[in-house]
């Protein structure tokens, strides 16, 4: 059962970012401050999850992007991916009942087909069973890479037009975000300042904002803070 915040989570003044995309980091340190396995980090991290998806619900944000799982991350070691995959098989069985009361519609970017089957089952059942609501844009990006999402629109591309006919709206109509309302604001938790593969076509004129909060902190207080520091940003877009 969704809960509303305690907090006033709407930002007074500025405007309200349509798109929001959040590099989650820092769940491995989070638990090592506290000398804790790195799956408690994964697990709290998954709370940080639920708490920034309601509240960004709350703001009236379009879309909320979320890098859940890279294309380098099965670099890590088999028994942290296998949590990893756990997290969210539990994820999707425990929350998918409230992102379709509160008409939420999911959307996977990524080749997530490259999880076990039992798994790429429970994603297309869940991306189904919310296709048809009308609310917020919740996208998780899993098995997900910027670069080989730009390849593979510009192959797309390629077998559709003749090579004069490739421009920016070409490359951009192929992309899996392709549905998704303009990115304005990437937030990357920890203190990192790098986009690590993550959105870069989109990212082009993207607000960027690192913050030092370790993943399994960020809450809807720290969301309303970043969208707050979005509001007061002049956009400029090339221009004066």
């Amino acid at each position: 059962m969704s809960s509303a915040p305690a907090f006033a989570v709407v930002p007074q003044g500025g405007a309200v970012p349509r798109h929001v995309a959040i590099i989650m980091d820092g769940n491995g340190r989070w638990a090592k401050q506290r000398h804790l396995p790195r799956l408690a980090g994964h697990k709290a991290g998954v709370e940080a999850v639920r708490r920034v998806t309601r509240a960004a619900r709350t703001m009236g944000i379009e879309a909320l992007t979320l890098y859940a799982f890279s294309s380098e991350n099965w670099r890590r070691p088999a028994q942290e991916v296998g949590d990893l995959m756990g997290l969210l098989r539990l994820f999707i069985r425990s929350d998918l009942a409230e992102l379709a009361r509160e008409n939420v519609r999911l959307r996977v970017i990524g080749d997530y087909r490259a999880f076990t089957p039992d798994l790429v089952k429970l994603v297309d059942d869940a991306i189904a069973r919310t296709a048809g609501n009308t609310g917020p844009l919740l996208a998780i990006a899993l098995n997900y890479g910027a670069q080989a999402e730009l390849a593979a629109a510009a192959r797309r591309a390629a077998a559709k037009l003749q090579p004069e006919q490739i421009d920016e709206a070409a490359i951009a109509a192929e992309l899996e975000t392709v549905d998704l309302p303009p990115l304005d604001l990437i937030i990357r938790t920890s203190g990192e300042q790098r986009l690590s593969n993550f959105l870069l076509w989109q990212a082009a004129y993207a607000e960027l904002l690192f913050v030092d909060t370790l993943w399994p902190d960020f809450d809807g207080e720290a969301l309303a803070e970043a969208v707050a520091v979005f509001g007061r940003r002049q956009r400029r877009f090339g221009g004066l």
